[in-house]
């Protein structure tokens, strides 16, 4: 016959093999033989009953106020690293210095900023000299066009009284000097229409060089990164579980850098291994206990389940993060202290429970030793619920029935009672 262990707890017959049978063979040495007086005797009780997922959590506030670094990327420094920060759980006031980072990259970017700027200055430069010189070309043409056409009309005029071919001649060159003139003028329009196009494209680019130098000059006055407001600096954690902190990478499109928890309102966020997660459930209430000081006692009720579990690092089993809001306010509590969780999954009231450790099993079918009129009876139960320490009995026992902790020696045992009804149990169930 076997004692049961605690493969019961996530179904009925899967309980109590590896606790019970250890606690069994570590008595029998000095327990099984001898009077009744050498076992350890305890009555059935009657309660409510509590089962209970039992994890390890730890604390954060529900609402903080982020810190954050430069977050522009017009200044193009997408990535650097964190060079100092103020001691996590220090206590800060708004504008308080609170991190540094490292201005290498951008004092790179600067660099190459300002030689861009310099280059579009020379080039707006250029430009205006260029289009000034061809535009006084442009319009000493018209003048030059103007003038000849002047010549021809007078030209034109003196030859009124000339042979017809002579007058037609100057007729001919006055209409040239016509069109010379006028094409002239079309052209001073088109080159003061490019020279503006020029220099409007040479000004965009200087601006713009400019305007990326001022992003980054910001960006680098940025890197002091100081508190927006009052509060204790607490440390943002990472993929992984890492805290943010003295050589992290700090990226622009993830700026923060730490935050200022609002303390008054506290949280637990644990992991509930796949096997158990089934049994949680929003609303169920949280008895909490916090490693720091044992003494305290805390409640709370789970406010989220995951939906999709994770893949943590030492861990065989998936886990879903589970959120514990924490019903007290409590100025002691700090965010990153461990806490012990015990979630109540279910309730049984007024339930007849004994020590887990009294249960054995045999063929299929628990077993306890009850102290009866005529000695020790071994009784089959049928049992119910299990926790961490209880096992809830249906049917086999009352209030008044006095159970053995221990298996007594073969001899002892007067006899055995039996239920109807009661299915074998099994450990592949």
């Amino acid at each position: 016959m076997k004692r049961l262990g605690r493969w019961w707890i996530a179904t009925l017959p899967v309980a109590l093999v590896v606790l019970s049978g250890a606690i069994w063979f570590g008595h029998r040495g000095g327990n099984s033989t001898g009077s009744g007086s050498e076992h350890f005797v305890q009555p059935a009780k009657r309660a409510n009953f509590v089962v209970n997922v039992t994890t390890t959590g730890e604390l954060r506030a529900d609402k903080f106020v982020q810190i954050v670094g430069p977050s522009s990327q017009e200044s193009q420094v997408f990535q650097t690293k964190i060079t100092w920060m103020i001691p996590e759980g220090t206590t800060v006031k708004e504008g308080d210095r609170v991190a540094e980072l490292d201005r290498t990259p951008a004092e790179t970017r600067r660099q190459t900023v300002n030689l861009e700027v310099q280059k579009a200055d020379a080039e707006f430069t250029n430009a205006v000299l260029d289009s000034a010189l061809t535009l006084a070309q442009a319009r000493e043409d018209v003048r030059t066009a103007e003038y000849a056409l002047e010549e021809k009309k007078l030209a034109r005029a003196q030859a009124e009284y000339e042979a017809p071919t002579l007058k037609r001649q100057a007729q001919i060159d006055f209409e040239k000097a016509g069109r010379a003139f006028e094409q002239a003028k079309k052209s001073l329009d088109t080159k003061t229409q490019q020279a503006a196009a020029k220099l409007s494209i040479s000004a965009a680019n200087l601006q713009r060089s400019k305007h990326n130098l001022e992003a980054v000059e910001n960006a680098i006055d940025e890197f002091t990164v100081h508190a927006p407001s009052d509060g204790m600096v607490i440390y943002l954690r990472e993929y992984g579980g890492r805290r943010k902190g003295v050589g992290s990478n700090y990226y622009i499109f993830d700026p923060v850098v730490a935050t200022l928890p609002d303390l008054a309102h506290m949280q637990s966020v644990t992991y509930v291994n796949e096997v158990d997660v089934h049994r949680v459930a929003v609303g169920q209430p949280v008895a909490i206990s916090l490693d720091a000081d044992p003494t305290k006692r805390l409640t709370g009720r789970v406010i989220s389940v995951a939906n999709v579990g994770e893949q943590h690092p030492n861990e065989d089993a998936k886990v879903f993060e589970v959120v514990i809001d924490i019903a007290q306010a409590d100025t002691t509590l700090r965010p990153g202290m461990t806490t012990a969780n015990g979630i109540q999954v279910r309730s049984v009231a007024n339930a007849l429970s004994i020590p887990l450790r009294a249960v054995s099993i045999d063929s299929g079918f628990l077993y306890v030793y009850k102290q009866s009129s005529d000695g020790i009876a071994r009784q089959m139960i049928e049992a119910g619920e299990t926790n961490a320490t209880e096992i809830v009995v249906k049917r086999g026992l009352t209030e008044t029935d006095r159970i053995l902790l221990d298996p007594p020696s073969k001899d002892r045992v007067t006899r055995t009672i039996r239920l109807a009804g009661v299915a074998a149990t099994s450990s592949h169930r």
